[in-house]
């Protein structure tokens, strides 16, 4: 009986297509852009941001598919789907999500036009503007056009991936037709800022402004019609690790084949002249379904920087800058603070300076001896990368771990990878064939009562940028055990040291998955001797299978579950008999929900971890990831504060049905709970309250004269 319920886990309708179940999560980013109780700016903000993302879901899910299908490979997954249904499927959800999209991003901008703020076509706007359009076409824009005329002799252009481009049907003198492309420059601003009326922020896009004067560029042929369209092209990268002797240069030769990938996607203004859409397709081996026609502008993108000009505070989130950690009141003495007990971070809610500021103090610390640190995604001018650089310079061993195959960061990683390696860093690239996407730092310092080594372990990268808007914990610690399992974990990934027995950490791909079967297991076998069995775990994705029917098996025996899953989720809660003890959630707010938390009851002896992983095959099979304990009762009971708000929030919170829907939490005249404001609530309640500067405290006291 046992063993017919276990089959029955794999019922297609037990699970949710990875890919649609990721079109749903976009599609709740964009429903926060139709909350009013959000301001205006941040409302287009995610507008931008589900633009972006569908960019990058096409580039490289939808690319892998179509490359599957090529291949004739009609694999079939867990949710009874082949390569050929989940196609048709993602073209059916895109399609009505950018007609959605474009709905609301209509609603935003007639919204903004209460406020002055208008954007217009070249030919509505006054003469005045007129003028001063001509002089910046003149002037910026005409030297930096290309036409491309295509025939026999000039074959279709190659066209780069994401560029706006605008198609033109013309005729010459003999009545002969011609197409010709003319790219919009992206080295320009795309929208064009016009002096408006006292008051007024007048805007005209950049292609509008191409198209009003494209016949200069045709001089004796007549424009018949002109289109503007962008092509999404296959960006996955392919480095064949194997058969490389220099990760670095395959990468870099990947890098150069990406940017010429084959069309999977083609945005396209609409036109009554199909002409022009048709040898568009034709010419880039697409389908129909690839077709993506649009009223309106082309690559939303471009809001981040419309939102980001000077003078558009008001209609945005007061600025929130991280709190002093609460258990950190000054950062003079880092090092001797986290000799005294490990310090538990909470970002962008506290903080990460204090991360930054350990690593520059270590740099200069003449009794550091060495530090090492893995890279995935860094900032543009990260002052870690910095530090790093200077420790070397000061003489300290230096080791970082830059994963060069960190997705459309190949590049940056590259340039960080050369500036440490000269610097005198030792630079790793991981292990064949996996993603290191650990997050750890060690530190190794000669002190009097001999070699302390200091650790850092984290479930977000070591960027200053992302860590003010993406939520992550972090855990700093001095504890011996750590150090130990830290030296260990670099020795596998820099020499070819076996991996070892950990203290403390578990590490992925070597026993990350069978830890979370265990602790499982445990609390299956609590409710079986007759206890309670109770997990809540919050990751950003949940799709790996196996780890899917662990948990309906827990289910089934009596554990209740409750799942904070942000993105992309796998699993189908409250099935009869299969799910009904699984709650699954996602929350949507200001800043990204990113942190990785692991919790079981355990009978009373609880145990919590923070990870890097998500339960995804790729992070329990393909990656190099860390799972690791919270002990300080007082560090427990503050995440499990968190998780708590996170299951109580109806401000921010979307709860999946067993039918793989989504339904908005509501408050239904409950108080408002937004997880994210109570942290940043909390996170300034509990700073540490710096004290008067002496020389106030010595200042006398004046009564004002009313």
């Amino acid at each position: 009986m046992e063993k017919e319920k276990k089959n029955e886990f794999h019922l297609p309708e037990y699970y949710e297509n990875r890919e649609l179940s990721w079109l749903k999560f976009d599609a709740r980013v964009l429903n926060e852009a139709k909350d009013k109780s959000i301001p205006l700016l941040e409302r287009l903000k995610f507008v931008s941001i589900t633009s972006s993302n569908l960019d990058e879901f096409f580039m490289v899910r939808v690319a892998g598919l179509i490359e599957q299908k090529a291949a004739g490979m009609d694999h079939v997954d867990a949710a009874g789907m082949n390569v050929e249904d989940q196609l048709r499927n993602i073209a059916l959800s895109a399609h009505n999500q950018m007609k959605l999209k474009y709905r609301y991003f209509f609603a935003l901008i007639n919204e903004l036009e209460k406020y002055a703020i208008r954007f217009f076509r070249v030919k509505d706007v006054t003469e005045d503007q007129r003028r001063e359009l001509e002089n910046y076409y003149q002037e910026m824009v005409f030297p930096v056009l290309t036409p491309m005329a295509v025939d026999a002799a000039r074959p279709f252009p190659f066209l780069a991936n994401k560029s706006l481009n605008i198609a033109v049907e013309l005729r010459d003198q003999k009545g002969e037709q011609k197409i010709a492309f003319v790219q919009v420059p992206s080295v320009l601003p795309r929208f064009i800022s016009l002096v408006g009326k006292e008051g007024e922020r007048a805007y005209v896009f950049l292609e509008d402004l191409i198209m009003e004067h494209c016949q200069d560029l045709f001089k004796g042929l007549t424009i018949v019609d002109m289109v503007l369209f962008r092509i999404t092209r296959d960006s996955d990268l392919e480095v064949e690790e194997d058969a490389t002797q220099d990760l670095m240069k395959e990468i870099e030769r990947s890098l150069r084949k990406r940017k010429r990938g084959a069309a999977v996607r083609l945005e396209i203004n609409a036109t009554d002249d199909k002409y022009l859409k048709d040898f568009l397709v034709k010419n880039l081996d697409l389908e129909p379904r690839d077709v993506y026609e649009i009223q309106g502008p082309l690559d939303l993108t471009f809001l981040n920087r419309f939102i980001d000009q000077p003078g558009m505070d008001q209609w945005k989130f007061t600025p929130y800058t991280g709190q002093q950690p609460e258990e950190l009141p000054d950062y003079d003495d880092l090092f001797g603070k986290i000799r005294e007990h490990d310090i538990l971070l909470h970002h962008p809610y506290e903080s990460f300076d204090p991360i930054v500021k350990l690593v520059a103090q270590a740099a200069d610390d003449p009794q550091v001896l060495a530090i090492k640190q893995t890279l995935y995604r860094v900032s543009g001018n990260s002052p870690l990368v910095a530090a790093l650089a200077r420790a070397a310079e000061n003489g300290k061993q230096v080791t970082a771990l830059v994963e060069l195959k960190a997705r459309f960061d190949e590049e940056n990683n590259i340039v960080w990878a050369r500036r440490l390696e000269k610097a005198g860093c030792h630079v790793i690239y991981g292990l064949m064939g996996l993603k290191t996407h650990s997050k750890i730092i060690l530190i190794v310092r000669k002190e009097e009562d001999g070699i302390k080594r200091y650790v850092h372990l984290g479930t977000g990268n070591y960027n200053d940028k992302t860590a003010k808007l993406y939520t992550d914990l972090g855990l700093l610690t001095a504890n011996d055990q750590y150090g130990q399992d830290a030296s260990a974990f670099f020795n596998v990934l820099s020499g070819y040291s076996e991996p070892p027995v950990f203290n403390k950490l578990v590490m992925a791909p070597i026993g990350l998955r069978e830890k979370i079967y265990e602790l499982v297991d445990r609390e299956i076998a609590h409710v079986k001797a007759g206890g309670t069995g109770y997990i809540a775990a919050k990751m950003n994705s949940l799709i790996d299978q196996p780890v899917i029917r662990k948990f309906y098996e827990a289910s089934q025996a009596g554990v209740k579950i409750d799942l904070i899953v942000r993105g992309i989720c796998g699993l189908r809660p409250g099935i009869k008999g299969v799910s009904e003890n699984i709650t699954v959630r996602s929350i949507i707010g200001r800043f990204l929900e990113h942190s990785r938390v692991y919790y079981f009851a355990n009978n009373g002896s609880e145990e919590l971890y923070l990870s890097s992983a998500d339960m995804m095959p790729r992070n329990l099979n393909d990656r190099v990831e860390l799972l690791f304990p919270v002990e300080r009762k007082a560090h427990i009971d503050r995440v499990k504060e968190f998780l708590d708000l996170c299951l109580k929030d109806n401000v921010g919170a979307h709860v999946m049905l067993a039918n793989g829907t989504w339904r908005r939490a509501y408050p239904h005249g409950r108080k408002r709970i937004s997880v994210q404001a109570a942290m940043m609530n909390r996170a300034k309640s509990h700073a540490p309250k710096k004290s008067m500067p002496m020389e106030q405290r010595l200042k006398p006291m004046v009564r004002k004269e009313e």
